[in-house]
């Protein structure tokens, strides 16, 4: 179908559905009868087949349900549907206007291609993708298994006793079987990519958290590397038969090499696991040869078992939680598969089902080689066939089980010389295989597979953490390459790491590290899932259901709690890693949103708080000026945004108003308008005001502010103070302009609203207007955008300065509730207003001047408001200067201006003592004088503004509080 494209916006004409040429004699074909319709928004089958007089009856534009409206990528080898807009539904069909544009990209070139070269066009080659078995469930599973399998169980075994090991397995197994449930649940609650556990965690506890376990779980995997090569070398150096450590070393440094060539060596390493296993079964059946019994192997045996089930702690790490430090490292590897998530084919079905097998098979393999090596073998033996008890010896000065089954132990017992047996042989499991090299194939096997589980995971998570930019230098390890979007660099930079950390040499070193790293990734997994079930969001909808969010919570505390119980200085060091990034997140706030469930949490806590303050009646301690700001775009009036922003950040409510009249609103306007309000946030964002923004459109000015007064806010967080620039082209402006103006001022306070009007030697607005015309009509009041932005950003506004010592003057004539002393202190409470002195002006007789400054001083005592310094104006009440009176030609009739006589003169003469007083001062706060409804006309009132703040260098701050107060010297 050929586009219309009119400008930069798609004609409506150009998507209702046409009669295809196949049509002929009222007859269709089936399969090329097809709307062209449907070939940019729906499926490519008709809805309904019919003739043109019916179609014309049904015709539509919309579209059914289709996967490509949810998706956020390209379609591979067609052009991707779009949903059509509201406007583009609702709209005339005879109208040609330009609606705005709903398909945000297409691929280049494809506006004029017809439907057959799309179809014609291959898709890109699907990359390598792995299934559950194979890229999951094998990978953890090698992962899981490691060096303490085969070196370490069969000791541990000996320390705590069969029944302690098992404790100690299950306990191992449930953290990381909860995890595995909370891994699952967050892994399908959405299409998971590239990145693993980084990804899971930063999609749903957000950046903050998310970067700084992702880089560490990064760093975690990279150094896992290491320990894992140098239990491989330990190995070798064993079976060397005690070569230096210098060959060691040199051993290790050219393994990881080889591990990037052999992502398909997994299936040989798990056969060769199996195998070994096998081996080992059929080793314990086999009968025990003399040179296996002086070695301490008798087969199964019940008296053994019986013996062996109790705990015998020996040496410093003789201890429950020492044995259980030494083994849970064997349990982290159940995020192998995880970390891969951007090449499995189904991610959300692989992860769970791959890793709660992995973790089940595993665990059955500890649990059977503890029973069975606890079964057969005894804790010492001397390895000397000469041991053997003699039928002449007696059994009572024999020691150990095995003076049982003929053999004599004690002398290397009471001396502790005892080199085999499973309390002193590492080997014990390569001693009762049926072939004890397909043991130490098994040991290479699974060292070499966990090294290169890990070093394959780093990379990914590393990866996908530099492309999302929330750290700074890292984003040139985020390039990937080929087919499968390889990170080679990310390769490099872990394969350095790895090589840093073995040149250590040192398993014991290591190993406290990584484990804490992990446990932190644990304690973090199952708190974002306990966080994202606590939150009530409806976007948190995992597929997998069996899992539950007390238990997610209780693994997370208890990851928690073993950190500490395992190396706490270890866990200090994860920890302060960990809030150190998260300060650095805090502080830049990166530009990204994943919908966290820390936004949901926002939410819960700011909706559950708004309404728990609908039960409290206001009080007047609590009293706060929340504040709506008539500055149309924030922009154009920043002196206004500043100085509101003084008297609420971090204090009260600030809400910044835009009002947008037009004749009559169109889709058109709307979009544009919306489109606005998102450069106004940003504005307010970067000049660091915490406000709100709301616009509406209106016919007129007064009609529109008056909804923003009426609908602004949300129960008890909704404005109660209206501040506004003072009219300064009141003179050319016609009657109505005036009036409306004033009606503004009337309607905010018939709704119990605080008036304020600022007004400063310069104009408050900066920007240079020019009109947006929407159906001929001009948009007014708040159309103009500034020429600049980012000039007006960075230059600052008088109330951006520091004060420095200067004076406040407050010109408290009237009492209003207390809003006029109010608005100076919050002031001061500013660093940059700190040091400016505040001045109480108030009216007074001449015969009582003492006793008036007395009273006041007394009364804003006992407000604690720290104000000392109180001037009495006793010549308030005298006339103005002659001739001041006839300067202004004011628009009112001689009756109106005669009923208004005095208190205009009291304006002229209030100018007069604001010249004289402060001349000098940084902001003068007087109280708003009001003109009575049907006595004072609209254009006389203005003049009474103008006349109070004319010729002052000082910016003016105009109060009238709504006389209700806002002060109080009680303290309940």
């Amino acid at each position: 179908m050929e586009v219309q494209v009119i400008g930069d916006s798609i004609h409506l004409s150009a998507y209702r559905s046409r009669i295809p040429q196949s049509v002929t004699n009222g007859k269709t074909t089936p399969a090329e009868y097809e709307s062209d319709f449907f070939h940019l928004y729906g499926d490519t089958s008709p809805v309904v087949s019919c003739g043109p007089d019916i179609q014309s009856h049904y015709e539509t534009l919309d579209a059914p349900p289709n996967s490509d409206f949810y998706a956020n990528t390209e379609v591979c080898g067609r052009r991707k549907r779009f949903r059509p807009s509201l406007y583009q539904l609702y709209a005339k069909p005879e109208d040609d206007p330009q609606p705005p544009m709903y398909q945000e990209t297409t691929p280049d070139g494809m506006e004029g291609e017809s439907s057959e070269d799309e179809e014609q066009k291959e898709p890109l080659p699907e990359p390598t993708r792995f299934g559950w078995v194979h890229g999951v469930m094998i990978r953890c599973m090698l992962n899981i298994w490691g060096v303490i399998l085969y070196l370490r169980l069969p000791w541990i075994t000996a320390q705590a006793g069969i029944g302690l090991t098992w404790v100690i397995i299950l306990l191992s197994s449930c953290i990381t079987g909860i995890t595995g449930l909370s891994t699952s649940a967050i892994a399908t609650n959405g299409k998971v990519k590239g990145g693993g556990t980084y990804f899971l965690i930063s999609r749903s506890l957000g950046p903050e958290l998310g970067g700084s376990i992702g880089l560490i779980f990064a760093f975690a995997n990279a150094v896992a590397v290491a320990m894992h090569t140098v239990g491989f070398a330990e190995t070798v150096v064993d079976l060397m038969n005690g070569a230096q450590a210098v060959r060691r070393v040199n051993l290790v440094k050219t393994f990881p090499k080889i591990l990037g060539q052999f992502d398909d060596a997994q299936v040989l390493f798990f056969l060769v696991i199996m195998v070994s296993f096998t081996s080992y079964i059929v080793g314990t059946i086999i009968p025990a040869s003399p040179q296996k019994q002086a070695k301490g192997f008798f087969s199964y045996k019940a008296d053994i078992f019986a013996k062996n089930f109790v705990p015998d702690w020996r040496g410093q790490e003789g201890s429950f939680f020492g044995m259980f430090s030494i083994f849970f490292p064997s349990a982290t590897g159940i995020l192998a598969g995880a970390n891969i998530s951007g090449d499995l084919k189904d991610p959300t079905v692989a992860i769970p089902r791959g890793t709660l097998m992995a973790i089940f098979w595993t665990t059955l393999s500890y649990l059977i080689i503890s029973a069975t090596i606890g079964s057969c073998v005894v804790r010492d033996a001397s390895g000397l066939l000469n041991d053997t008890l003699s039928s002449s010896s007696s059994n009572k000065n024999c020691v150990g089980i095995a003076c049982q089954y003929g053999w004599d132990f004690t002398d290397c017992i009471n001396n502790d010389t005892c080199i085999f047996g499973i309390s002193n042989y590492y080997q014990s499991m390569s001693m009762v295989s049926a072939f004890a090299p397909l043991i130490t194939a098994g040991i290479f096997g699974a060292t070499l597979s966990s090294a290169l589980a890990c070093l394959v995971s780093a990379p990914k998570v590393f990866q996908c953490l530099c492309k999302d930019k929330l750290y700074p230098l890292i984003g040139f390890f985020g390039k990937g390459y080929g087919k499968n979007d390889e990170a080679l660099r990310s390769y490099l930079l872990a394969f350095i790491i790895a090589v840093c950390f073995i040149l250590i040499a040192e398993l014991n070193t290591i190993a406290p590290i990584i484990s804490n790293f992990f446990l932190c990734s644990y304690c973090l997994i199952n708190f974002s899932c306990f966080h994202a079930s606590i939150t009530n969001s409806p976007g948190w909808r995992p597929s997998f259901r069996f899992y539950n969010k007390w238990l997610s919570l209780l693994c997370a505390v208890c990851c928690l709690v073993i950190m500490f119980l395992l190396t706490w200085w270890a866990a200090l060091i994860a920890f302060g890693v960990v809030l150190l990034l998260l300060g650095y997140t805090l502080y830049k706030r990166p530009a990204v949103n994943w919908g966290s469930s820390v936004q949901a949490s926002s939410y819960n806590i700011a909706l559950n708080q708004c309404i728990s303050l609908n039960q409290v009646e206001d009080h007047v301690k609590n009293y706060r000026p929340q504040c709506l700001v008539l500055t149309g775009p924030p922009s154009s009036r920043p002196a206004l945004v500043d100085l509101v922003s003084c008297f609420t950040k971090n204090l009260s409510l600030m809400m910044c108003g835009h009002v947008v009249t037009v004749s009559s609103s169109s889709p058109v306007t709307m979009i544009w308008i919306s489109v606005q309000s998102e450069s106004h946030i940003s504005w307010l964002k970067q000049r660091k005001v915490k406000s709100f923004y709301k616009h509406v459109v209106a016919a007129d000015l007064r009609s529109g502010v008056n909804m923003l007064l009426q609908g602004s806010g949300l129960g008890r967080m909704r404005p109660n103070v209206l501040l506004m620039g003072f009219k300064t082209d009141w003179h050319s402006a016609s009657p109505q302009a005036a009036h409306s103006y004033i009606g503004i001022l009337q309607d905010a306070f018939d709704l119990q609203y605080g008036v304020c009007v600022l007004r400063t030697r310069e104009r408050l607005d900066v920007s240079h207007p020019y009109q947006y015309d929407f159906n001929n009509t001009p948009i007014l009041f708040a159309a103009a955008v500034p020429n600049d932005p980012e000039a007006q950003l960075s230059r600052p506004t008088l109330f951006q300065k520091k004060q420095g010592k200067k004076t406040i003057d407050v010109y408290w004539l009237s009492d209003d509730g207390g809003l006029t002393l109010l608005l100076p202190y919050l002031l001061t409470r500013r660093k940059r207003w700190a040091k400016c002195k505040v001045r109480v002006f108030v009216g007074g007789d001449n015969s009582k001047n003492d006793e008036r400054r007395q009273e006041v001083m007394t009364l804003i005592k006992k407000f604690r408001l720290g104000f000392h310094d109180v001037e009495v104006l006793p010549d308030l009440f005298q006339k103005p200067q002659p001739g001041k009176a006839q300067e202004e030609p004011w628009w009112i009739t001689d009756q109106d201006l005669e009923r208004n006589r005095a208190k205009s003169f009291r304006q002229i003469r209030l100018n007069e003592i604001l010249q004289d007083y402060s001349r000098e001062a940084t902001l003068i706060v007087i109280t708003m004088p009001v003109g009575r409804r049907g006595v004072c006309p609209s254009i006389l009132y203005l003049a009474w503004l103008e006349l109070l703040s004319r010729d002052l260098s000082s910016p003016v701050l105009l109060v009238r509080g709504n006389q209700e107060n806002v002060l109080t010297f009680y303290c309940q």
